[in-house]
């Protein structure tokens, strides 16, 4: 197991650190970026001003080096080795480039001895192997990024939590015992409705449920004075309300609005979960079931509840562990859908509105850490394995 755990270590970094050069190439070459405004403004500031903002992002530096800049804070300024400079006039960026009308190409080109002068320490990322994932260019200029990230993560939390937890004590016995009752009403009307919980959009749950819970009865309620009108998003109020006319008014921060306001996402993520989750824990029980040792069990004379139990739900886990494994990533990612359709604070919003906005330093550390915690979610889950059947042993 140690050797194995070992290797599994050693590929992992080797998968994270080619991530994090494609994710990497693949936003540099992407449209847009912190000077996007700029491109509409070029007749209002000369080409110094640009110059000067593009060194301000490090853009004035070839892709390569801001990489090793992004990924290790390196290079910083020329090699020292016992006091003497070399590479010194290394040229890794440009400055000032020309415009399309004086023929393109540089004009000042940018060395290794001006890193330092144009991009000094206090002001650039240590690296994010050290935890220094930069700052907001664009969402919140001049914070730290790991702050913005840290700040969004318990309203994730509040909600993945939670729908996870419903998610499995819902899901995982609708599973087994549509399985279990094969071709019964209950099943034909089981997988029909998984079937279309896990094919509609999140974000069509989404505004459905706020029409249904929220508009409507909200522009119904002088006609239906006993119709509830849920809040239809934000984590929180900005003033009091009343759910119905006459009811008792409800004061923003308390837990009883916390929970209202949770209501709606919470109930939409874990509708997704219980319908993906149950059809493939039903798929693999089904195999299961039909093995030969199942039938010798029940043919031994075994309760058919301990031949579920004991011999068909172990080894129908096994698939399934992949499954649940890799929800772990999404407690820190968030649910980018259903956090923008309810403008919920939380992570999945943050990287969408870096998206839209084209904050790559936000984008970038979201999408590096969710790499890392897959890829540690799928290294547990080769664990899980071994302990959920014992025929499988790494040597």
């Amino acid at each position: 197991m140690t050797a194995y755990l070992i290797r599994r270590l050693f590929q992992m970094v080797i998968v994270v650190f080619v991530v994090s050069i494609f994710m990497f190439f693949l936003f540099n070459i992407a449209p847009g970026g912190p000077l996007t405004g700029l491109q509409q403004q070029q007749r209002r500031i000369t080409a110094e001003d640009r110059a000067r903002i593009r060194a301000q992002y490090e853009l004035d530096l070839a892709w390569p080096w801001r990489y090793t800049r992004w990924l290790v804070g390196w290079p910083d300024g020329p090699v020292t080795i016992a006091g003497n400079q070399y590479l010194a006039d290394m040229v890794v960026g440009c400055y000032m480039e020309a415009t399309p009308e004086e023929g393109g190409g540089c004009i000042d080109t940018v060395t290794l001895a001006e890193v330092p002068q144009l991009h000094p320490a206090v002001k650039s990322s240590r690296g994010i192997v050290f935890g220094d994932f930069g700052k907001s260019t664009v969402v919140q200029p001049g914070q730290p990024v790991f702050g913005l990230l840290m700040s969004r993560l318990p309203a994730t939390l509040q909600l993945q939590i939670p729908s996870l937890l419903l998610a499995l004590l819902v899901g995982v016995p609708l599973g087994i015992y549509s399985a279990v009752r094969q071709y019964s009403k209950f099943d034909y009307t089981f997988t029909t409705a998984a079937f279309i919980g896990s094919s509609m959009p999140t974000f069509f749950f989404g505004l459905l449920f706020i029409l249904a819970f929220s508009v409507i009865p909200s522009l119904n309620q002088d006609q239906f004075p006993w119709l509830i009108a849920l809040p239809p998003g934000l984590q929180k109020a900005v003033r009091p309300y009343e759910l119905a006319p006459g009811w008792p008014t409800i004061n923003p921060g308390t837990p009883v609005d916390l929970f209202l306001h949770m209501l709606m996402p919470v109930t939409v993520l874990t509708i997704i979960n219980v319908a993906f989750w149950s059809r493939f824990l039903r798929s693999s029980m089904l195999e299961v079931l039909r093995q030969d040792y199942v039938r010798t069990a029940r043919a031994k004379g075994l309760r058919e509840a301990l031949v579920i139990n004991k011999h068909a739900l172990r080894n129908a886990l096994i698939p399934f562990i992949t499954v649940l494994v890799l929800t772990i990533p999404g407690l820190f990612a968030g649910a980018i859908l259903t956090e923008t359709v309810f403008a919920w604070p939380g992570m999945g919003r943050l990287y969408n509105e870096a998206l839209q906005r084209s904050d790559y330093n936000i984008a970038l550390a979201f999408i590096y850490v969710t790499t890392i915690l897959t890829v540690l979610a799928t290294l547990l889950g080769d664990i899980l394995y071994a302990v959920v059947d014992p025929r499988i042993r790494y040597s």
